[in-house]
């Protein structure tokens, strides 16, 4: 954002009383702050480097799940949806499938999109039972077409990666990969 722009505000107190040029201020702002996306990002998940009470912090199985899907011979969107797919633990623990698809949204495919988004109800399937729920409630969306995206998701890729002793790749051999990805034109999703 030019520094021009960076002390101004605009001259309404509600929405109704918005000139354009109110709006061109906002939208500038919003464009520095989308052009800095990926390394808000990146910070949020190094957020994720500390105590868990998994046998790794929650960096490392986000890390895990990413390098199983990139071994695995997923395109790059996919390792990046695979390494973020848990980044709403961070801003938004009690939904964190919503917050992080909802971070994704405007940069993936539908697909990559459903699957964030479905994937903490999928990955249900491993520990509901323990809990006197119905372990195949993703089985609702059976008939939904990345429905066995989302199973080979997690019984692949985050299901699995909690394992202390796996060769994970670092965070830096993902971050050019994270660039990318928020380097897109951002579609929009209202």
């Amino acid at each position: 954002m030019s520094t021009d722009h960076k002390n101004q505000q605009v001259a309404f107190s509600a929405m109704d009383h918005a000139t354009r040029a109110d709006y061109d201020l906002v939208f500038a702002h919003d464009a520095h702050n989308i052009a800095n996306h990926a390394q808000m990002v990146i910070a949020w998940l190094r957020l994720m480097d500390g105590d868990s009470p998994y046998k790794i912090s929650r960096l490392d199985h986000c890390l895990q799940t990413a390098t199983r899907a990139q071994r695995d011979g997923a395109d790059e969107e996919t390792i990046v949806c695979a390494l973020l797919h848990d980044i709403g633990d961070v801003i938004a623990p009690a939904n964190h499938s919503q917050a992080a698809a909802a971070l994704l949204r405007p940069y993936v495919s539908d697909k990559n999109y459903w699957i964030v988004l479905h994937h903490g109800l999928f990955q249900g399937y491993y520990w509901m039972q323990h809990y006197n729920q119905d372990r195949n409630a993703r089985d609702q969306l059976a008939d939904h077409p990345y429905y066995q995206d989302c199973v080979d998701f997690c019984a692949n890729w985050d299901q699995c990666s909690f394992d202390p002793d796996y060769q994970t790749q670092p965070l830096e051999f993902f971050i050019p990969m994270i660039e990318r990805l928020f380097a897109r034109t951002p579609q929009t999703c209202l």
